[in-house]
């Protein structure tokens, strides 16, 4: 259906010859029309004679020739959109944009609303902590500032908020996860016309990366916390249990663990799609494969939940009743969980006490080079179009290749 507009004379509540309110109707889809008031009041006769007249007469051919030109604009509007409307735009240019299409505060309210409802909610959060930190330093009298034209993100603000940032003793790694959010805002905003394209600061302002050092256990660390002997159930086993168990499976994250279910599981393998990829590919996403090694089996036979039923999560940490909220907040506490303990333990062993489940993940790919696997192999085993993001797991190489990686993870000898 293509976009129409007209105007009428809106008169529910208005008693019969007074004047009422002209508004604009515009026609976007049969379930998706909007109005909007022109700022001009008649009464019935006076837009019968002029707007809905063929031929209006003479008293009525100046005001039927200045509705007219209100449709006129609209329509000529809609067709340089050539076949693509934007309601952001077509508003912007018939009315002029309101103070929410120009202000930040209400864009990132846009986009949060939308994760949310396409269950983003990490994404979400990380989109709700940068506009809180801008809106901290854009605010006075350590008050909070409420609102945040784009016009006022300048170059010269960005680089004084790296340093505000810097001293409040953040790291360039947590600037750049900040600013990035921003920077999407401020392509989305102009994509849908809210502001003009020579505004964006971030064509001269480059966004800091940090140095992002990955650690990772070496062999004889790995021998010593693997054969650590611990109470049986108690939460430093647990917590090695499932360290390992992302390990072994090519540093999985922890979410992906939490999401897995027994019908990802085969005779030789199971497979996932990775929770973190799954809405920012383009591309059709690739399933990560894991060989199933035998201390891979031991674990989700000690720890599966029963009955091993298809549906049913592998481990007993999500619940199927979850909103995508609630399962991020589980996620994280089992996270902290697992920090927690692996901490203690290695502080119980002499090493290094900042170990976390990021090691899982850092160590399972010094330990595969050091295998003989070649680069090329790790960049696929992690999915990387560069080996800093993951998408897809050893796709394209022999099984028999992958096997033999996945059992030599667990020899420290």
């Amino acid at each position: 259906m293509a976009v129409k507009v007209n105007l009428y004379l809106d008169e529910r509540k208005i008693e019969t010859g007074e004047k009422a309110p002209v508004k604009l109707r515009l026609y976007i889809s049969r379930t998706d029309i909007r109005h909007y008031h022109t700022n001009r009041y008649l009464t019935g006769e006076q837009f019968n004679e002029s707007y809905l007249a063929a031929k209006p007469k003479k008293a009525f051919k100046e005001l039927k020739i200045a509705l007219d030109a209100i449709v006129v604009k609209a329509n000529n509007i809609i067709t340089k959109m050539d076949g693509v409307f934007v309601l952001a735009k077509f508003e912007r240019e018939m009315f002029g944009a309101p103070a929410s299409a120009t202000d930040v505060v209400p864009h990132y309210h846009s986009y949060i609303n939308e994760l949310n409802r396409n269950e983003r909610s990490g994404t979400a959060s990380n989109y709700h902590l940068s506009l809180k930190s801008l809106l901290a330093f854009a605010g006075k009298d350590k008050k909070a500032a409420t609102n945040l034209p784009f016009t006022n993100i300048t170059i010269d603000f960005l680089n004084r908020y790296e340093k505000w940032m810097l001293a409040e003793e953040k790291s360039k790694t947590t600037v750049g996860i900040y600013l990035r959010p921003l920077r999407a805002i401020f392509n989305k905003a102009i994509e849908e016309g809210n502001i003009a394209a020579d505004i964006y600061p971030f064509k001269k302002y480059k966004i800091p990366t940090g140095q992002n050092i990955k650690k990772a256990l070496d062999k004889s660390e790995l021998k010593t916390l693997y054969t650590a002997k611990l109470e049986p159930g108690s939460f430093k086993e647990k917590a090695r249990d499932f360290w390992f168990f992302s390990y072994q499976c090519n540093g999985m994250n922890f979410r992906d663990i939490t999401e897995l279910k027994y019908k990802d599981i085969n005779k030789k393998s199971f497979s996932f799609l990775r929770h973190k990829t799954l809405h920012t590919t383009k591309d059709k996403p690739k399933p990560i494969i894991v060989p199933l090694t035998e201390t891979i089996k031991a674990m989700i036979e000690r720890y599966g939940t029963k009955p091993a039923l298809p549906d049913n999560y592998v481990f007993p940490i999500l619940d199927k009743s979850m909103d995508e909220k609630e399962k991020m907040r589980v996620n994280q506490n089992f996270i902290r969980f697992v920090n927690q303990h692996i901490q203690k333990l290695a502080k119980d062993l002499g090493l290094d006490t900042d170990i976390s489940t990021y090691y899982a993940r850092h160590t399972f790919t010094t330990t595969a080079i050091r295998n003989g696997a070649k680069m090329e192999l790790i960049q696929e085993s992690l999915g990387h179009h560069s080996l800093s993001t993951t998408q897809n797991y050893w796709a394209g190489f022999e099984d028999d290749v992958k096997q033999e990686i996945a059992d030599k993870l667990m020899d420290f000898a």
